[in-house]
């Protein structure tokens, strides 16, 4: 089932997200609506608060990036079928230099900014079997994780910008918050009653 993604504006996407159990009700129904709910928004990466839950559950499939011109056929072969859950994440280190990417977010519809993060993170996890893992990513795949961890702390990438853009994008986000932006996927709006 397709859920409505949560804009910009909504609390949920500010609270720090809880822990889950494998007991955790309908975990693979919320699964795999959530997939559905990204590949029908074309992300490439979607967490629990995005869809209204405020637990620590985020996935990531980075496939759409394999297939930029301006990529290496190693980076391209590396993207392309990257596709993980990620549950009760924590990442455990940030390494190398900042870079900056143009980030946007399916719950922050039409704005794009520079982000910069850093190259590479170990990150501990549980996958969709409740397996733990402690892996390294870099590059792309790091950045989509940073993206999608922030969101399960209750951070937005438009934290990560200058106070300058901030204010260059406020009406914006406000616009965002009141529905007043044209999207293709479903929305649930923080400032509209009854509309979905």
């Amino acid at each position: 089932m397709i859920l409505p993604v949560v804009a910009y504006g909504d609390p949920v996407l500010r609270k720090k997200a809880v822990d889950i159990t494998s007991e955790h009700p309908q975990i693979k129904e919320i699964l795999d609506n959530m997939w559905e709910t990204m590949y029908n928004a074309s992300g490439v990466g979607l967490a629990a608060p995005q869809v209204g839950m405020p637990i620590r559950l985020f996935l990531v499939d980075t496939t759409p990036f394999s297939e930029d011109p301006d990529l290496s056929p190693e980076e391209a072969k590396e993207l392309n079928g990257f596709k993980k859950t990620f549950i009760n994440a924590e990442i455990l280190e940030e390494n190398g230099e900042e870079w900056a990417f143009n980030e946007g977010c399916l719950s922050i519809p039409n704005v794009r900014e520079d982000v910069f993060r850093q190259e590479e993170i170990v990150i501990r996890y549980l996958d969709e079997n409740f397996k733990e893992h402690t892996e390294t990513y870099s590059g792309l795949i790091a950045r989509v994780i940073q993206h999608e961890y922030d969101h399960i702390e209750g951070v937005l990438f438009t934290d990560k910008i200058s106070s300058l853009k901030k204010r260059l994008i406020k009406g914006k986000l406000s616009n965002i918050s009141k529905g007043k932006t044209n999207v293709d996927y479903r929305m649930r709006f923080p400032e509209v009653k009854g509309r979905r």
